[in-house]
């Protein structure tokens, strides 16, 4: 292929190397946190490797397992750091993903129970498929005693910060029924927070579930393929012509792996090039998988490439 400077070879890479990738490439799927921002703050050059891509005739994409907010939130964060040219069909998140999945692919008949935050249930909302309305339990309710609806056919896990034994209760009562399917909208198992602080990802709460009752969720979000399913039902995307970019190796660059796209590890986010370095050496072949193709610094290295 043109432009190919190594096949999962961990290969750091600048200027003409990046360049002619690029030039390779018409489909660029970015990862959000750690990729082109870090909460609040932008990385640097971000904003103009977006409008340079789509200037020269690149279809961006922005692939995140981030499902607390729903896409139209995502495009005033974007408008707020700076970003003037991106566009809700251009943001797939792991909760619109999940909202997909449950109208469009298992056509879901009767409610769905969500351990979640605003961005899944608002996503689900928006597709038009019922969720268990979320109301506090009165004080005489228990474990023993709390209601449950008659018509749940879906429970779906998602980051939340309130999350409770209640929730967790509930869900597993639901999933007594083995007609009722059992999803997760990502992996994630912990997201960094400012001040070297972390908090528990939705991949957490999952395996609490999974635990409690014996049965394994599917997942939605990264590193599964259903993620890239929904891009390329609506776009017509060429895995060959396609770049994953990611800061997470377990997830983003698995994802890309798992979908037949070209991979790149950017190190301003959560995974670094000696993890990387590690996964490549290693003789576990299942970890080959998490090896990125090339790895740049930051996606602000672009701006070279792109101006040249």
């Amino acid at each position: 292929m043109a432009g190919k400077v190594g096949t999962r070879g961990c290969k750091k890479i600048r200027g003409a190397q990046i360049r002619d990738i690029l030039d390779s490439k018409h489909n660029v799927l970015f990862d959000c946190d750690g990729v082109i921002w870090n909460g609040e703050t932008v990385v640097a050059g971000a904003p103009e490797v977006v409008t340079l891509l789509k200037q020269q005739g690149k279809r961006v994409f922005f692939v995140t397992n981030n499902c607390t907010r729903p896409r139209e939130n995502y495009v005033q964060k974007f408008s707020r750091l700076g970003f003037t040219d991106v566009v809700e069909e251009e943001i797939f998140s792991s909760a619109y993903c999940s909202a997909a999945y449950l109208r469009d692919v298992a056509k879901v008949q009767g409610k769905v129970f969500v351990i979640g935050c605003h961005g899944v249930q608002k996503e689900l909302q928006d597709a038009g498929v019922p969720i268990v309305e979320d109301v506090s339990d009165g004080p005489d309710v228990s474990i023993y005693n709390f209601p449950l609806e008659p018509d749940v056919k879906a429970v779906l896990v998602g980051y939340d910060e309130r999350f409770t034994f209640m929730k967790l209760a509930k869900a597993c009562c639901y999933l007594k029924n083995s007609d009722c399917l059992f999803l997760a909208t990502d992996p994630d198992p912990w997201h960094p927070l400012r001040g070297g602080r972390i908090t528990p990802g939705s991949g957490s709460l999952t395996a609490a579930l999974e635990t409690a009752s014996s049965r394994k969720a599917t997942v939605i979000g990264k590193p599964s393929r259903f993620m890239f399913e929904c891009i390329a039902s609506q776009f017509d995307l060429d895995p060959a012509r396609s770049l994953m970019i990611g800061d997470r190796l377990e997830t983003d660059i698995l994802f890309g792996a798992n979908c037949g796209l070209d991979t790149m590890l950017t190190l301003t986010g959560v995974s670094t090039m000696e993890e990387a370095q590690q996964y490549r050496d290693s003789d576990a072949s299942e970890k080959k998988d998490f090896v990125p193709d090339y790895v740049v610094e930051t996606i602000g290295d672009f701006l070279q490439a792109l101006e040249d």
